[in-house]
């Protein structure tokens, strides 16, 4: 999904407690009109638009100062829309960009963006991390909290530490500041330490 050529600027939907990780889907569903707007227009163009956690200070956001300006970008994968507006769709997660300005706040944020790479260093320590990830990945199946069963096989064979880290955090890390911080962290190697220490705090695995 890298090599996806990302348009110069995207809608914005900006959700309390949500965030898109590259890699991971998140469904949702669609009713105020502002986004069913967006999504008319997201669809008429690229297909693509961003899930931007808002600030947990703000109760709801209402201007581009209210949410994060890092965010993941998605691609819209399916979209069924029902008689009375509403959309429900899933969105795959593909890269992290940072807002640089908006073309537009209102009725729906549309940014310009700047896609974000990781700094990525293979090495006997990222191998170390990613093995102890697994490790307690494998703690929480025997406490009843598996991945579906085609993400667990993907999980199982998978040597990408990027993907790793992303899915994890998008699966089981709960807090949705501790997300925001792990989406932000472009260093693989301290990604993964982060992951590692929310998995401990939030599920009490050694």
């Amino acid at each position: 999904m890298k090599n996806l050529v990302l348009p110069d600027q995207v809608p914005v939907m900006p959700l309390p407690g949500a965030l898109l990780f590259p890699h991971a889907m998140l469904p949702l569903h669609i009713f105020e009109s502002r986004y069913q707007e967006m999504l008319r227009f997201a669809l008429s163009a690229h297909r693509m638009f961003c899930v931007a956690l808002v600030k947990p200070s703000r109760p709801q956001w209402q201007s581009t100062g209210d949410f994060f300006h890092i965010a993941g970008v998605g691609l819209i994968r399916a979209c069924v829309g029902s008689a009375d507006g509403t959309s429900n769709l899933i969105l795959q997660g593909l890269r992290r960009v940072r807002f640089n300005a908006f073309a537009q706040s209102a009725p729906f944020p549309i940014a310009k963006i700047e896609p974000l790479d990781s700094q990525v260093s293979t090495s006997v320590e990222t191998d170390a991390l990613q093995a102890k990830i697994l490790e307690l990945y494998s703690v929480l199946k025997e406490n009843g909290r598996p991945l579906p069963e085609k993400v667990d096989r993907y999980l199982s064979h998978l040597g990408d530490a990027e993907v790793l880290a992303d899915l994890m955090a998008a699966t089981f890390i709960n807090d949705p500041l501790r997300r925001q911080q792990i989406l932000e962290e472009l260093v693989i190697n301290q990604r993964l330490r982060l992951v590692i220490q929310y998995l401990r705090e939030e599920t009490g695995a050694d």
